[in-house]
């Protein structure tokens, strides 16, 4: 069919017929997917948004907002990325504008459902089309697109391999009221024979999975929690339904994932990604425990908030960066499948304990009954106690990660000073695989007892040591069906957090703990306070899950290639916090706004935690001349690589994962770090960038600091610099140590100034070197300098200071 300027005809097929109709209000503003009998085909996700720019998917033709002549809120469909302001939604059905397909109907057998396009707007013509699943993209001319690809199918991308595709999912037809009538009778005897029957059997649902198993697909549900880490499941949760099938993916803040691991049970192979915490992975885990899968689906993890000790443990890391989504899916379809000792734990009142051991506030339940990480008794689960019951008192108090470790902080403090656990050994026996520890643990007089069954705890220490460590004790697995039971005292409580371990006292198969009063606990982070009880801890069976893995496959060796060298020569530069947040839209900015650091040379196969290794050196070694290296500012303990090759920008690395990745994976002849807390020459205007290479630009003759012991600038030369629009001199200026944030009589900061004149050069120059805080500077009338480049018209500066993070709600005086 023709595309035309004024108006969208398109290359989709014609929609089936759809199921039963839905209300108007219900189709236009979805923001998950439908399962329900009306599901609309080729339905658009929504999702609010505040992208930029003056063009909407439907057309000028049909833009309700153009013809409105003012501004609305606009709205992104997360499964085909089209933009369009919120009162045109309704208009998408009138050109047929659909999403791309997540099921076919009921007998239907056309393979290419689903093939679906997007069109991008230039000069008020449409440029190009791009497969929604797939991702090609191809000029909108016959010749281009659909002489050559309308006859053949989608491959759906490069990640085919888990996506599920919209032919395994078809929408059922409900079963005719005839039908109903004529075997009324005998569904009533039926279901009065079959009542020992699950629920879940025999029901109808709208949808059914028929799968066409293939040895080289590895099919991927994706469970999101998006109360985990913040906001950061939220907005997660829109990149993979762009990347897969909308109905592979589930937010298990609507109902869990019991449904759609009902549904999906028959698929081969599939794989499961967990998106949230430790506590998320449980709950899955203990749903495919009652759905009882044969076999069960691999689960891997997407370590989303803090702790995350079994992430950190099954190598996928602490927490979630910003890691793009295209390399997750990566890491899961490639990893490996491992097994898990998950734990049963039984409670039952000590019969022993008498009435002045009971207290009031005791539970005889625990939390759970099924632990995959530790289960710990005393000090720690003290304070998590105290921390849960403040926030279920009083929750508005408890929205920032901050406040909440300084609470924690300040808990564990009082408890310390309190010594509310130091009588723990007295009122404990632990009896492990037979053998009584109790004279062990009242010699120890430990403040806290854990029970673990991983490596990893308190997000992220080692309480059994580092491996070789371990001296008359089997190194820690995950996998061999033995807890380790460590004796903590508040000194080695506190060794933990910077290296140490706790008193390792035994590795056992079965536990019987005995409590003779009320004692707080934990099982995975979630705490009570346990009447005297008797607890019984057994194997109870192994999870299958998915290990990230080492991977070669960013720079796989062809026959054309050479192998890897010996050794490799990498320059190693440093990006400050301030210049990653500011340009990580721009690689080839913050490459320019890096700070060498020297070089390093490590053998061709290193992974990153040997690289690690190398660079700390590099701030001890002297260098050429005889002098320690060069920097002023010594890097902090929580720098981390960044990795500058396999995405259309920067991402950080988690520290965790280093041993992951080698160094080839992430660099070439450069290898990038963060390092959060340098100010950088983003932020210390007062002072020249000391490592970098001296300026060689035409315009920039030998700063003035190079000319002998000369003064720094005054900032009346700064100012007029910028008023002349004189970029040279205002370049030589801050190298020769004039202080960027300096202000006029009346308030003006050299932004204001360069404003006024429509100085592009020096205002870039200004956003890219001085403070942030000079973006939300005010002069003596109240005027940001974004409200004056707003007054005069300067579309692009506004861009420039939007950009660099300046606040759109501050106000003057008027």
């Amino acid at each position: 069919k023709a595309i035309t300027k004024s108006g969208l005809q398109h290359l989709a097929p014609p929609p089936p017929t759809p199921g039963a109709p839905c209300s108007e209000s219900e189709r236009q503003i979805r923001s998950t997917v439908d399962w329900s009998e009306s599901a609309t085909y080729g339905e658009h996700i929504w999702f609010e948004t505040n992208v930029s720019g003056d063009f909407c998917y439907v057309g000028e033709q049909y833009c309700v907002a153009r013809m409105l002549q003012k501004s609305v809120s606009r709205r992104k469909c997360a499964a085909c990325k089209i933009v369009v302001h919120t009162p045109c939604i309704e208009q998408l059905e009138k050109i047929n504008f659909r999403c791309k397909p997540s099921f076919r109907e009921s007998g239907s057998r056309n393979v290419r459902e689903g093939f679906q396009q997007k069109f991008t707007f230039h000069s008020k013509e449409i440029v190009a089309i791009s497969c929604s699943w797939c991702k090609q993209a191809y000029h909108s001319k016959v010749s281009c697109f659909m002489l050559q690809q309308i006859e053949e199918p989608c491959s759906l991308g490069v990640h085919a391999a888990v996506v599920i595709p919209p032919t395994w999912i078809l929408r059922a037809r409900r079963p005719q009221n005839t039908l109903k009538a004529s075997k009324k009778k005998k569904r009533a005897s039926f279901k009065r024979k079959s009542s020992k029957k699950g629920p879940e059997e025999g029901r109808w649902r709208p949808f059914i999975i028929r799968p066409t198993p293939s040895p080289l697909m590895k099919p991927l549900l994706v469970f999101v929690n998006p109360k985990s880490g913040g906001n950061q499941g939220a907005k997660i949760i829109q990149s993979f339904l762009w990347y897969l099938n909308p109905r592979q993916v589930f937010d298990l803040s609507q109902g869990g994932p019991k449904e759609a691991l009902e549904m999906y049970r028959k698929v081969h192979n599939l794989r499961i990604l967990a998106c949230g915490g430790d506590g998320t992975v449980g709950w899955i885990l203990s749903t495919l425990d009652q759905l009882r899968l044969k076999p069960p689906p691999p689960v891997a993890i997407l370590p989303l908030g803090t702790g995350n000790d079994l992430a950190r443990t099954l190598n996928w890391g602490g927490g979630y960066t910003d890691e793009p989504v295209s390399k997750i899916l990566s890491h899961v379809e490639e990893g490996n499948v491992v097994q898990l000792d998950r734990w049963d734990l039984h409670a039952e009142p000590n019969p022993e304990a008498g009435p002045e051991d009971r207290d009031e506030g005791a539970t005889d339940r625990l939390p759970l009954d099924v632990f995959n990480n530790y289960f710990s008794l005393g000090f720690d689960a003290h304070v998590t106690l105290e921390f849960h019951e403040s926030r279920e008192a009083n929750p508005e108090k408890f929205n920032s990660r901050f406040r909440n470790k300084m609470f924690y902080a300040g808990t564990a403090f009082s408890d310390f000073l309190m010594g509310s656990s130091k009588d723990l050994a007295k009122h404990i026996r632990v009896v492990c695989d037979g053998t009584d520890l109790t004279p062990k643990i009242q010699d120890l007089k430990p403040q806290c007892v854990v029970f673990l069954n991983i490596p990893r705890y308190c997000a992220g220490t080692m309480p059994w040591g580092h491996p070789g460590e371990h001296h008359d004790f089997e190194p820690q697995r995950h996998d061999d069906g033995y807890l380790e039971v460590i004796g903590f005292t508040m000194t080695s409580l506190a060794a933990l957090q910077v290296g140490g371990h706790g008193e390792r006292l035994t590795q056992c198969r079965e536990v019987v703990l005995t409590t003779s009063k009320a004692i707080p606990v934990q099982v995975d982070g979630e705490p009570c306070k346990l009447a005297a009880s008797r607890i019984r801890i057994a194997l109870r069976n192994q999870a299958t899950m998915v290990q990230k893995a080492k991977r070669r496959s960013a720079t796989p060796l062809h026959s054309d290639q050479q192998p890897v060298p010996e050794q490799l020569r990498i320059q190693v530069s440093r990006v400050s916090m301030h210049d990653y947040e500011a340009l990580h839209y721009d690689k080839q900015q913050l490459k320019e706004a890096s700070v060498p650091l020297g070089t390093v040379v490590v053998p061709g196969d290193s992974d990153l935690e040997l690289c690690r290794a190398h660079i700390e050196r590099l701030q001890q070694e002297p260098d050429g001349a005889g002098a320690k290296s060069p920097t002023c500012q010594k890097l902090s303990p929580k720098w981390c690589f960044l990795d500058a090759t396999t995405a259309s920008r920067f991402y950080r690395i988690d520290r965790a994962q280093e041993h992951l990745n080698y160094v080839t994976e992430i660099a070439q002849d450069e290898i990038y770090i963060l390092d959060p807390e340098l100010l950088g020459a983003s932020a210390r205007p007062d002072l020249p960038t000391p490592t970098s290479p001296l300026p060689t630009s035409p315009c920039s003759p030998t700063p003035r600091s190079l000319q002998g012991d000369a003064a720094p600038p005054q900032g009346e030369e700064l100012i007029e610099a910028a008023k002349r629009n004189d970029f040279c001199k205002l370049q030589e200026l801050h190298r020769a140590g004039g202080d960027l944030m300096h202000r006029d009589e009346q308030s003006r900061t050299l932004l204001h100034h360069a404003v006024s004149t429509g100085s592009k050069d020096v205002v870039r120059y200004l956003l890219d070197h001085a403070p942030p805080e000079i973006l939300d500077a005010v002069e003596e009338n109240g005027e940001t300098c974004l409200h004056q480049a707003a007054a005069l018209g300067q579309r692009t500066i506004c861009h420039y200071i939007v950009e660099a993070g300046a606040s759109l709600m501050k106000t003057d005086q008027q």
